[in-house]
């Protein structure tokens, strides 16, 4: 039975766990979260067996993820001491070059580096899902720093529920995450304020269709978690919302000028994405 601890008990620590669960392996599930509501809620939920209160409760475990926003992935990381060789650490941080970096060199091998592309606008232990990582991709990220087994380890584990691997190097992984997943998440949060600021609630309620659903949506995502990603992700943002912004400035003009055609063939061209995805 292999024995695995949980930082973070949340919608990515709870759906892991389920999932862990469902590949029929033995294991015993250890639970440690700052929050002691999502504690109590993970013991009833029968996501962990067992809360633990201190890092050191840790030290005997096989495996140890980290599913935590980002600067706090970086602080435990700092402080993980006295683990077995054979253990280990996964983080599930949606930016990764900071992370990455920042792992002290003792326990650097017993580390891997991963982002599940996957989740949803819902949090804590309640919001967990049984097939939330299912058909999904994850990216392994600097995986020449991590030790063979370790690399065995996370590989077997992202497998064993259904995920699709993806390999990258950490600063290349960030980059495309702030177009493809960090640019859009602020994007849904300026809709919504926007949206906000000019309309009154009832009319919201009202004319909200599924299109402005579907765009808001990722708005109720943890704005403490999504800080974080923004502020270790920076650069890349700012050039992706950069970009995005330079595009709504064509579309404006040429909505401006009447140039419907011009404006037809650049929205033809965004139909295109959808033949990659």
């Amino acid at each position: 039975m292999l024995t695995v601890g949980f930082i973070g008990l949340g919608l990515m620590g709870g759906s892991l766990s389920i999932a862990l669960k469902e590949t029929g392996e033995s294991f015993h599930f250890l639970g440690l979260d700052h929050n002691d509501t999502h504690c109590k809620e993970a013991l009833s939920l029968g996501l962990v067996d067992e809360i633990v209160h201190d890092l050191d409760d840790l030290q005997t475990c096989d495996i140890i993820l980290l599913s935590i926003p980002v600067d706090g992935i970086i602080a435990v990381s700092q402080q993980i001491k006295n683990i077995k060789e054979t253990c280990t650490i996964i983080d599930l941080g949606s930016t990764k070059e900071k992370i990455s970096n920042a792992i002290p060199k003792e326990i650097r091998q017993n580390f891997v580096t991963a982002h599940p592309m996957t989740g949803t606008e819902k949090f804590g232990p309640s919001a967990a899902l049984p097939n939330l990582y299912k058909d999904k991709v994850v990216v392994l990220c600097d995986m020449e720093s991590s030790g063979e087994k370790q690399q065995y380890v996370a590989k077997t584990l992202f497998e064993s529920i259904g995920m699709k691997l993806v390999y990258m190097d950490a600063k290349e992984h960030d980059r495309h995450a702030a177009f493809i997943s960090h640019m859009p998440h602020a994007l849904s949060y300026a809709l919504a304020n926007s949206v906000m600021q000019q309309e009154a609630s009832k009319s919201i309620i009202a004319l909200a269709g599924g299109g402005f659903k579907d765009m808001s949506r990722i708005a109720k995502s943890s704005p403490n978690m999504w800080e974080d990603i923004f502020r270790q992700n920076k650069t890349n943002v700012l050039e992706a919302i950069h970009t995005f912004q330079a595009e709504l400035k064509k579309c404006e003009k040429m909505v401006e000028n009447e140039e419907w055609e011009t404006l037809n063939t650049w929205m033809s061209n965004a139909n295109t994405l959808h033949d990659i995805l």
